[in-house]
């Protein structure tokens, strides 16, 4: 339990009101942790406690994506600047790091940076690794050589404007000798463990205030309203960085950090160069191992691509370099008793074993559930089907290892097997739904067993109207899960399906006991819930699609099939039409650039079940569906046709060009049909160059596309 959050239950294993109510109070918790750390300097928590914090937030977002708050902790940087200080905002945002916690995060790592830039696995990609200080991100300003301001990072947008403080920092150059024009030197300001010691020796002597650790002390001093203060303080600094340059400093990281040292800054010597993933891993080892005797503290290493080209290409997410990471040194592991598994069922139906644990404390954390994902892995086979743990399955009243790592929901690492009790048996994962007792079945291909009670299944059904009135579907305000979940079980109100919510006026008006005459409720809140329904019926196609929870189906697919049918009675259309894997409507729903033939076929199978289109009917009739806004591509050549890519592209990826396509208003398809306006073919275009010429479209190669569109 970390403030008020038992970090212990998995994300999975919880109700969408629960998942609510924790990331509300992870929310506050969060946001005063920042305020505390990067405002106050003085957390209230360890650093070790909210990166798992901030882990569960992330993990909880990813199995509730419709509940993810416009505050979201994953979209927040520092905090909010002090009364104290001016504030100064950064010419170029200056943002956190994504986190790695194990090897394979670091090869995953690579390989989404191959993927991103269409390179093999066999092609040169060179890194960075580097220390990563535990201290305070500072953002040096020169003009024409002269140090004119520092900043500290702030929310990431605007810091504090801390300059008289900085220029009394011996590591920081009051003048640069042939910088450009204007350069801002990125780093870390902290205090070495000698003199963090020393400083609170004397402190102590004159009865003044002495600080927990020396990232809190150099941060507390550099932050100080009286810069004689600063000045008195053994403050070092880092240069690992940049901002705005008038001119570009270097081609490479490791070049730009090699004239940062010529202008006179300090940077770390165990900075390196590395071939690879297996390379930065080794070199990670090696700083683990001197990490006691650096004589500072640092969390882990960072891993920067070194081509800066390269990281121009790959940009940024909303609040991290995609070319950047920090891998974070490992958290601990524990060993405790399986007391027993408890299967719980979702939304779509998937059968999600959860392991009941003798609770154990691990890296801080009292653990007493562990996510055992499906069947297989209780059998000791991995996704691939490879063995997991050496083929050693689980079973109630095994010694298993229990870790946390950075993925802070807790999972069975492994079992010991000579503390397996006599009387253990195999666990029979169950064939029928434990809520509805449904036959539960596996489809070939699916590592989970699902329910097949539909509708009828109350786990369901409750969660498929939770997902409905979720923040990115309906998001009714006053109707929540609770009050879902409530209305499902009264006989009265018999909220049972969608259409249901927007007949709630009506049938509680020819109803005996009022809404507003239950707990809870009165005449003002009643009218609001009934005016707030309201409100939703006019409400755009991606909510709808996206809020009938089809499986495959997330927030981005919605997205997609909204923008590719325009209205509902053109996607209800060609979903009747529809057969699956084969004719036109098929053709056309495959060939939208990321739907693939398994979400294809959950979206027809939906649509044309006859109780669930029953019930999507009922809905639609009390609706009124907005279409789909054309985008705003004035001028654009290509707005509103249909473009296919194929071959190899060489100067940029498929991913870069479909990105690009799609600003410009064009529908971008992975298939060639009568419908498509332009095919741009690379080196190696083969069938759909072929169908493309029968079919009479128009074939250009990539420097042609490029002029089209304006980036030749």
């Amino acid at each position: 339990m970390i403030a008020g959050v038992d970090l212990s239950v998995a994300p999975e294993s919880l109700d969408q009101s629960t998942a609510t109510t924790v990331l509300a109070r992870l929310a506050d918790v969060l946001a005063q942790a920042n305020t505390d750390y990067h405002g106050a300097d003085a957390p209230t928590i360890s650093d070790a406690d909210y990166d798992a914090l901030k882990r569960y937030n992330a993990a909880l977002e990813a199995a509730f994506p419709n509940l993810k708050r416009k505050d979201s902790p994953s979209d927040v940087v520092g905090a909010p600047v002090s009364d104290g200080f001016g504030k100064v905002k950064h010419a170029v945002r200056m943002l956190s790091l994504a986190n790695a916690f194990d090897d394979e995060d670091v090869t995953d790592f690579d390989d989404q940076i191959r993927k991103f830039l269409g390179l093999g696995d066999d092609a040169p990609l060179a890194y960075t690794a580097e220390p990563k200080i535990d201290g305070l991100s500072l953002s040096l300003r020169y003009e024409q050589g002269i140090l004119v301001q520092a900043a500290t990072r702030g929310d990431g947008e605007t810091g504090e404007n801390v300059t008289e403080n900085a220029r009394t920092i011996a590591d920081i150059p009051q003048t640069l000798k042939d910088a450009p024009a204007v350069l801002e030197v990125r780093g870390e300001v902290y205090m070495s463990h000698a003199d963090f010691d020393a400083l609170n020796a004397r402190q102590s002597e004159k009865g003044g205030k002495t600080f927990a650790n020396p990232r809190n002390a150099a941060a507390g001093s550099l932050r100080q309203l009286d810069s004689a203060i600063t000045a008195a303080r053994p403050l070092l600094f880092f240069a690992y960085a940049w901002g705005e340059t008038s001119t570009p400093i270097a081609d490479l990281q490791s070049g730009a950090i090699e004239q940062l040292a010529a202008w006179g800054f300090s940077t770390n010597p165990l900075t390196q160069i590395c071939a690879g993933p297996s390379a930065l891993l080794q070199h990670y080892r090696k700083i683990e191992q001197q990490r006691a005797s650096l004589g500072y503290d640092i969390d882990g290493v960072v891993y920067k691509v070194d081509d800066l080209a390269l990281q121009r290409r790959l940009g940024f997410r909303s609040t991290t370099p995609r070319w950047a990471i920090a891998h974070k040194f490992p958290a601990e592991l524990a060993w405790t008793r399986l007391k027993g598994i408890d299967i719980q069922v979702g939304r779509t139906g998937a059968l999600s074993p959860v392991a009941r644990l003798d609770p154990v404390t691990v890296g801080g954390v009292v653990v007493s559930n562990a996510t055992l994902h499906n069947e297989d892995y209780i059998r000791g086979i991995g996704g691939n089907g490879a063995p997991i743990r050496e083929g050693r399955d689980l079973r109630v009243g095994d010694w298993v290892q229990v870790y946390r790592a950075g993925d802070v929901i807790p999972k069975i690492k492994d079992v010991d097997l000579s503390k397996r009790p006599d009387d253990a048996v195999p666990y029979l994962f169950p064939d029928h739904c434990p809520e509805c007792q449904s036959a539960a079945i596996r489809e070939e291909g699916d590592a989970i067993r699902r329910c097949t009670g539909g509708l009828i299944c109350p786990a369901q059904a409750v969660e498929k109207l939770k997902h409905f009135v979720s923040r990115a579907a309906f998001d009714i305000e006053g109707l929540g899960a609770k009050q879902v979940e409530a209305f499902y079980h009264d006989p009265d109100l018999a909220v049972k399906q969608p259409a249901d919510i927007f007949t709630l006026a009506r049938r509680d008006a020819a109803n005996l006991t009022k809404l507003k005459n239950r707990d809870g409720w009165g005449d003002t809140s009643a009218a609001n819930l009934f005016q707030a329904i309201d409100d939703k019926r006019k409400i755009p196609l991606t909510r709808v699609l996206f809020s009938l929870g089809i499986r495959h189906m997330g927030e981005n697919g919605a997205a997609i099939l909204a923008r590719h049918y325009g209205s509902w009675d053109h996607f209800a259309q060609a979903m009747d039409n529809a057969k699956i894997g084969q004719g036109a409507s098929w053709d056309d729903l495959t060939g939208i650039d990321g739907v693939g033939a398994v979400m294809a076929a959950s979206v027809i199978t939906t649509m044309q079940q006859p109780a669930e289109r029953a019930s999507i009917d009922a809905l639609i009739a009390e609706l009124d569906v907005q279409d789909v806004a054309a985008p705003a591509t004035d001028g654009s050549p290509v707005a509103g046709k249909t473009v296919v890519f194929t071959g190899t592209l060489e100067k940029m990826t498929r991913a870069e060009a479909k990105a690009r396509a799609e600003a410009l208003g064009a529908k971008v398809s992975g298939s060639v049909s009568a419908k498509t306006d332009i095919l741009i073919a690379g080196p190696g275009a083969g069938s759909k160059a072929k169908k493309a010429a029968d079919l009479g479209v128009e074939t250009i190669d990539e420097d042609a596309w490029l002029d089209l569109i304006g980036d030749a």
